[in-house]
Order: structure tokens, then C-alpha cells, then sequence
């Protein structure tokens, strides 16, 4: 097989194919770590890149086949993944993209890096995020900016954006991201991939506590819908302790998205969000031709009006800032905008913070409120589309907070109310970007968005991929 295929390929069919003996884990694995070689040192996707600790692990994985049956091996056996630079994995460095962690090392796996690994998977190395995980960019001070590998001088988002380009420039079969305010939604748009923010408590935060207030989960990143969904039936469940959970799904999530079946739903939707105001270009396109899409497909559409958020900006940047100090980072070491983030944080009170979390569970009790009417709601996943890397540099930290709200404001509010959102690519706006829309659900409604989302991606499959990887 053409060995740009074989990247390209779906993470389930790669599973697929180890399991029936047609493909080895070490034939993926060198795959891949070749990729790397020729294409990151321009992509900036990888931090870290475990060579010689990936192919080992392939070699045994590869020796077992020999001698473990088919039945008893886990769902992704062999196949590769990267792993966020927010989430330890024992033996790498793990900086969180923060020059002042360079080279520290993580002595135990996050539990989220026990689940995948438990479910056969390959970690080919840790993919950059944006500084502490807070921007909507991968440009973190002291580290290369990640590239969008649709287009190198665009930046692929964040924070899951060195994640979202290595998938996307075939450098990983699946990725492991996290969402605290669009982080795996936004890099999914800006690369034209699956990406997927489950519902508060579906995936657990063990062994360390959960620090936001339940805004931030981990998520998956996939080519398509069933490689998302069956990434997060690996990282899904509960652990000792949870301060809050959901019961397993019954089927798995990677079933509901192979059968593609969500029955005839109530579908809402909008291209205008308050107070930011209407979606630019393609971005409203893609959510007016989706709706289109869903009106043949047999679902009731209509048009809503949204909740106006100006309330929630103020409390949710409250509560994300408050990492910063949580992380005690010295400002020294944080880029402009993290330093401003951190005086602020400096100068909030314990009581503005539980105030400011108060609210957000007011503001969310609102919008859950809107969704009595509804299955699921039709959105921009973001404003308009990727930016340029440095676009806003020029700015002071104010006004590239207000550039940032007006681009990702689709996103944060679903992560105040826990709903779970999953981002589809749609095409291609007239500068070759990705586009796309999201999709979201009622509390602890994941298997109606995947289901959805799976109908929409049968009906209407996406395929392409950036020159900029096919061109070895």
C-alpha cells in the first residue's frame, strides 16, 4: 500500500487491518515516525518525538500478535497517537508549553495516557499546545509556532493545535487533545478534522483533580466521526472518586457512529452569536449549507435566536486565567498575553472567583434551558476563519481578548454549560482553509451528535487533504 495512504487511513481500518494480519504495528508505526522526519521540523506539530521508545513498543506489539488471539486484543491495538503536551506521559518531557518546564520530566502517566495505552495504542511523542493550554494559537514563547498544514503562514489553532496539524499532515492516526474553551473544536476547524468535546463528567480527570469547574475536558481528534468516537470510548469513564460522572454508553459511541441512525431530530440553528454578531463569509455558508444538508436528510430545521452571552465573558475569563496562578509560573517566563492574564489573576479574590463560577452555572442553567425545544444546534464552530500565525502580536493583551472572543465565541459557552459539541469539516473557503460547522448536543447527549454527525459525513464525505502532505 502507498505508504501516503496507509497515513491518511482511518485509525479503526488501521486496527482493522492489524488484526487481520494485513498490516503490522511496526509497519504503521515507521509509517508515521518517517512522516515526521521529513515534514515536522516545517509543521512544528511535535515537541517531543518518542523514536526509538515508539518502535520498540511496535516491535512487541507486532511479537504478540503471534501469540495472543484476535478476540483478546484491545480496540485500538498498534495503532499510533500523539498526545498532548498538556497531559504527562512517565518517561517524556512534559513542558505545557511553557519554557519554564523545558525538559522536565513526567515520572507517571496522566490517567488519560493509561486508557490509551491500555487500548493497544502507539504514542509517537507529545504534540505542542498553546503556553499553559490558554490561547486559541499554538505559539508559545520559546518553542516554534505550530503551522496549519493547509496552509504553513496559518496557524492551526489551539490549544490542540500541534495535535490537529499532526493529524492533519498525516504525522498520527488519531489524536488526544483537550477542550477548555473550543481547544480541540477550534484546531478541528482550522485543519479540517473531526474534533470532539464530550459532556462534563464523561471523561475523568484521575489521578489529579479536575481545576476549572468543570469548563475543561479532555477530547479526541479523529479524520472521521467513528475514529473520534471510538477514541472516546478508550478515554471515556469513571474513576474512584470523580466529582462528577456519567454512566457508560449502552452501545459504545463507536457503534452509534458506524450505524449513523439518529432518527428524525429537532435541529436548531444560527450564524449569529451575541454579542460578537454574525459569522463572516464562509463560516455562515458552511452552517446555512449544513442546515440544508440536514433539512434533506429528513430532520425538522429551523432557525433560532441565541441567548445573547456578553455575561459570560467576564466570569469565564475570570475562572480560565486563574490556571496561571494555580500553575505558579513565574510572569517572567509567560508570553504577553499569559503575563496579562496572570496580573489579573494576581489581583482577583478567592470570593470574585466563586462568584464568577456562580455565575458561569447561572449562565449555563440558561442556555440548557434553550435546549427543551431542541435535540441538537447547528453552529459556527468558530467566527471566521484560521488566522495567520502572529496576526494579533501587534496588539495589546485587551484587544487581542477581543479578538479572540469575537473569533472562538461559539465555543466557550458550551463548555460553561458541560454539553457535548462536535466539530464537522465542510470544504474549503476560497484561500484553500478548511471550513467547517459543529454540532451540539443536550447534557450527556453525545450518541445523538455522533450519530448525527456520522449521518452528515456519510452523506456528504470529506476526503481531501493539504498538498503540503502529499508531497513527499
Amino acid at each position: 500500500m502507498n505508504p501516503t495512504d496507509l497515513a491518511f487511513m482511518a485509525a479503526v481500518e488501521q486496527a482493522r487491518l492489524v488484526r487481520c494480519g494485513e498490516l503490522t504495528p511496526l509497519d504503521l508505526v515507521q509509517v508515521y515516525l518517517d512522516r515526521i522526519q521529513q515534514l515536522d521540523g516545517r509543521l512544528g506539530s511535535y515537541v517531543v518525538v518518542a523514536a526509538e521508545r515508539a518502535i520498540a513498543e511496535a516491535k512487541a506489539k507486532t511479537e504478540q500478535l503471534q501469540t495472543t488471539p484476535v478476540e483478546e486484543l484491545p480496540p485500538l491495538f498498534g495503532v499510533p497517537i500523539s498526545i498532548k503536551d498538556l497531559n504527562p506521559v512517565a518517561g517524556l518531557p512534559c513542558a505545557y508549553g511553557v519554557r519554564w518546564s523545558k525538559g522536565r520530566m513526567a515520572t507517571t502517566d496522566d490517567g488519560i495516557v493509561q486508557r490509551i495505552k491500555a487500548a493497544g495504542c502507539v504514542i509517537l511523542g507529545k504534540t505542542a499546545t498553546s503556553e499553559a493550554g490558554i490561547l486559541p494559537y499554538t505559539e508559545p514563547d520559546g518553542f516554534p509556532p505550530a503551522r496549519n498544514p493547509w496552509n504553513l503562514a496559518y496557524t492551526p489553532g489551539g490549544s490542540s493545535g500541534g495535535a490537529a496539524a499532526a493529524l492533519a499532515a498525516g504525522l498520527c492516526a488519531i489524536a488526544q487533545g483537550s477542550d477548555g474553551g473550543g481547544s480541540v473544536r477550534g484546531p478541528a476547524f482550522c485543519c479540517g478534522l473531526v474534533g470532539l468535546k464530550p459532556s462534563r463528567g464523561r471523561i475523568s480527570y484521575a489521578p489529579l483533580g479536575e481545576r476549572l469547574g468543570g469548563i475543561a475536558t479532555n477530547g479526541p481528534i479523529g479524520r472521521t466521526v467513528e475514529d473520534a468516537a471510538a477514541l472516546l470510548d478508550v478515554m471515556a469513564g469513571y474513576e474512584i472518586g470523580d466529582p462528577y460522572w456519567l454512566a457508560a454508553p449502552d452501545p459504545s459511541f463507536q457503534a452509534v457512529a458506524r450505524r449513523g441512525e439518529p432518527g428524525k431530530l429537532r435541529i436548531g440553528f444560527t450564524t449569529t452569536i451575541a454579542p460578537v454578531g454574525e459569522a463572516q463569509g464562509a463560516c455562515r455558508t458552511a452552517v446555512l449549507e449544513t442546515a440544508q444538508r440536514l433539512e434533506h436528510l429528513g430532520h425538522t430545521v429551523f432557525p433560532v435566536d441565541l441567548m445573547d452571552f456578553t455575561e459570560l465573558i467576564e466570569p469565564f475569563t475570570v475562572v480560565f486565567q486563574s490556571i496561571l496562578n494555580e500553575a505558579g509560573i513565574p510572569e517572567i517566563f509567560l508570553g504577553k498575553m499569559n503575563r496579562w492574564f496572570a496580573l489579573r489573576a494576581r489581583f482577583c479574590s478567592c470570593g470574585e472567583y466563586l462568584r464568577s463560577l456562580s455565575r458561569l452555572q447561572v449562565i449555563a442553567r440558561q442556555l440548557v434551558q434553550q435546549f427543551q425545544t431542541l435535540d441538537v444546534l447547528l453552529l459556527p464552530t468558530y467566527m471566521h476563519g484560521p488566522i495567520r500565525l502572529k496576526e494579533w502580536a501587534r496588539y495589546r493583551p485587551a484587544k487581542t481578548l477581543e479578538k479572540i472572543i469575537d473569533w472562538i465565541a461559539p465555543c466557550p459557552p458550551f463548555n460553561a454549560s458541560g454539553q457535548p459539541a462536535i466539530a464537522l469539516p465542510t470544504g474549503l473557503d476560497d484561500q484553500g482553509l478548511p471550513m467547517g460547522v459543529q454540532l451540539v448536543g443536550q447534557p450527556a447527549g453525545e450518541a445523538t451528535v455522533i450519530a448525527l454527525a456520522a449521518q452528515l459525513e456519510r452523506a456528504h464525505p470529506w476526503t481531501q487533504r493539504p498538498d503540503f502532505a502529499t508531497q513527499l
